[in-house]
């Protein structure tokens, strides 16, 4: 590979990474290509892009991002894949998911609403956080709560007059 076909690929990395609003780290060496396909059709049905990078020109990408990224240099050992998508939790889901199958892929590091995750162990809490759509439903069912009250309240007292007015007017 030449200098201008790398700097092609640093470049395409840092518009991906630039437009990205999550994206985690992965390792999934020694995963057949079988295996590899089901994992990059799944990652495509959920709307996250899945792409093998050379360590050394993922670096560089994040390099310019001016130390944005420095906690995730560690991180960029042995094979490397990164997983963009606009949904935080959502390669999480992924990886716990494809894992009930296979011992791959692995978490290396993430980069979810502006923090920084290192390691496999921090696969839990990533799933854990809750995207912006399952946020603004759970907002919402905390607003509709206190109306439902409000109109069952006004129901069930209505029943009760109603009931009230039917026994007067028969014992007229």
């Amino acid at each position: 590979m030449n200098r201008d076909e790398k700097n092609r690929i640093i470049d395409n990395l840092t518009d991906s990474i630039s437009n990205a609003k999550h994206f985690y780290l992965t390792d999934i060496s020694n995963l057949n290509a079988e295996i590899t396909s089901k994992l990059r059709r799944t990652c495509f049905e959920k709307d996250i892009t899945l792409v093998v990078v050379k360590n050394t020109l993922l670096k560089k990408a994040l390099e310019r991002f001016e130390g944005k990224f420095e906690g995730l240099y560690g991180a960029l050992k042995e094979s490397s894949a990164i997983m963009i998508t606009d949904i935080n939790n959502s390669p999480a889901k992924l990886i716990k998911e494809f894992r009930k199958k296979n011992k791959k892929p692995l978490l290396k590091a993430a980069y979810v609403e502006e923090s920084i995750y290192i390691g496999d162990d921090q696969l839990d809490a990533l799933s854990g956080i809750k995207s912006k759509e399952e946020l603004i439903g759970d907002l919402i069912l905390l607003l509709q709560s206190p109306a439902r009250n409000v109109i069952s309240g006004l129901q069930s007292g209505g029943n009760k007059l109603a009931g009230i007015v039917k026994t007067l007017s028969e014992k007229e």
